[in-house]
């Protein structure tokens, strides 16, 4: 199979993976109870957390992906609401995921020392996660020479086209589930955050991130027979018990950073956007009471307009409008790789478009069933008859698209640039953009990562060059 290596091996792991060259220093230096490799399944944990701890803030993924796409608003410091992101969160995620694939490259390494092939495949997920998060924010990133070996010495990797970013990822997804499902060694169920040890768990992951990335290119190119197979494989998510989820505790410093920013820092300024409560308040939509906490100054679910330069917006303090529920407020709250509520919509949209085989009956059984389960996560299924009933909701093939979209839009409250990322290919709901933006139009991209223009700067120009200039509202590869 292939070997797929980052650049940035870290300097710890390669400390521990080669020996010295002074053989009597180690000799009269060493210590007798440090292993000479670490076992692998006790770096899996590592890049999982980093890179749910990243998405998840509420400087990262709420700033920048809720507030886009009109989930949250903020009260104050609103500059990300009118998108002007900090540079900071731009810079950071960048930095976290090309760090996790470095952790996962080590985590590969041990493995093959070990002749684990199933630490191996959960390397390959998490490397295909990170640069899939990488692709979709920024667009073409550097993928191909950024997967060299240390031994290669290049520091300043080409970026590759995102069209070519996804067809390595396939290809590695690909690997991964042929490793995961060989049953050649076993991971430790204690450092496994993600799913305890179970490989049959990491596999569905990998089919169902595979099923979503191709929906995600589906406008560009035909993935129908790519989509059938993993539908034939029986090895997408079934229920909730297989969707790739961390589930937080009960405290800091391993507790939902939405928690950690919103309740331990009395952060008040994240509110929830008007677009959004007046859409659940509209559609008599049961998850209201969940998503929102009535305003403290009248009792009432109200949001606050996105975008505005004047803060607070009168009328729209922090006490007049709703906060977030606290339902999603909860330390344990988790933080989703993907749900088996997302596959179910892209699943439903698949069978409309005749992607995969069904038609339009099974196109209505996996919609429905996609919001039957978002409403049963929110501890709301009971009103679930009501709420299909609406004209507005029940599935029609004229107009599926439309809905599917905007119901996956509502279910994917306090997903951050997941719900982002989806918008941005759907666009449904049709949003307006915000009221005073720096910008005229919904953001569709991050800027990359800053210091890139000095460190790696003939690469960063030539594909700053592909597109004009490196700015916030150019569309990435797969948008129409």
């Amino acid at each position: 199979m292939k070997k797929y290596i980052i650049v940035l091996f870290p300097i710890i792991f390669a400390a521990i993976l080669f020996s010295g060259c002074d053989k009597n220093f180690e000799e009269f230096n060493s210590n007798i109870d440090d292993p000479e490799v670490v076992p692998s399944s006790q770096v899996i944990g590592t890049p999982i957390r980093n890179i749910s701890n990243s998405l998840y803030s509420t400087f990262n993924g709420s700033e920048c992906g809720e507030n886009w796409i009109q989930h949250n608003a903020l009260n104050a410091y609103n500059d990300p609401d009118r998108y002007r992101p900090r540079i900071s969160t731009m810079d950071g995620v960048w930095n976290t995921l090309y760090a996790a694939v470095a952790d996962a490259n080590a985590l590969q390494e041990l493995a093959i020392i070990e002749e684990n092939q199933v630490n191996q495949g959960i390397a390959l997920v998490i490397k295909s996660y990170a640069f899939l998060v990488l692709t979709d924010l920024y667009g073409d990133v550097p993928f191909s020479e950024a997967i060299q070996g240390p031994s290669e010495g290049n520091f300043t990797p080409v970026y590759d086209a995102q069209e070519d970013v996804y067809d390595g990822v396939l290809t590695m997804l690909d690997d991964a589930m042929t490793l995961l499902a060989s049953g050649v060694g076993t991971t430790d169920a204690s450092y496994d955050i993600l799913y305890a040890g179970d490989a049959s768990g990491w596999n569905k992951f990998a089919h169902s991130l595979k099923f979503r990335a191709l929906m995600r290119i589906s406008s560009k190119r035909d993935v129908s027979a790519d989509l059938q197979a993993l539908v034939n494989s029986g090895m997408l998510f079934s229920s909730n018990a297989d969707e790739a989820k961390l589930v937080y505790t009960s405290s800091s410093p391993n507790a939902n950073p939405i928690y950690q920013t919103v309740v331990e820092q009395s952060r008040a300024e994240h509110s929830l956007s008007k677009t959004l409560v007046d859409f659940l308040i509209d559609y008599n939509d049961p998850r209201l009471e969940v998503y929102c906490q009535p305003a403290s100054a009248s009792g009432d679910y109200v949001g606050k307009p996105n975008g505005y330069a004047e803060t607070p917006l009168a009328g729209y303090g922090a006490d007049d409008v709703s906060a977030i529920g606290e339902f999603y407020l909860q330390p344990e709250s988790p933080a989703y790789y993907m749900s088996y509520t997302q596959l179910l919509f892209l699943m439903a949209e698949a069978a409309h478009n005749g992607y995969i085989s069904g038609g339009e009956a099974a196109a209505q059984t996996y919609y429905e069933s996609a919001i039957l389960n978002s409403l049963n996560e929110n501890g709301v299924g009971s009103g679930y008859a009501a709420y299909i009933a609406d004209s507005r909701v029940a599935y029609t093939p004229t107009g599926a698209d439309e809905k599917i979209g905007t119901q996956m839009w509502a279910a994917l409250f306090c997903q951050g640039f997941e719900a982002w990322t989806e918008w941005r290919r759907t666009k449904y709901p049709v949003l307006v953009p915000a009221a005073d933006g720096y910008e005229s139009e919904i953001p569709s991209r991050l800027k990359y990562e800053s210091n890139e223009v000095s460190v790696n700067g003939v690469n960063y120009n030539d594909a700053v060059s592909r597109f004009g200039a490196d700015i916030i509202t150019r569309k990435v590869w797969w948008m129409n």
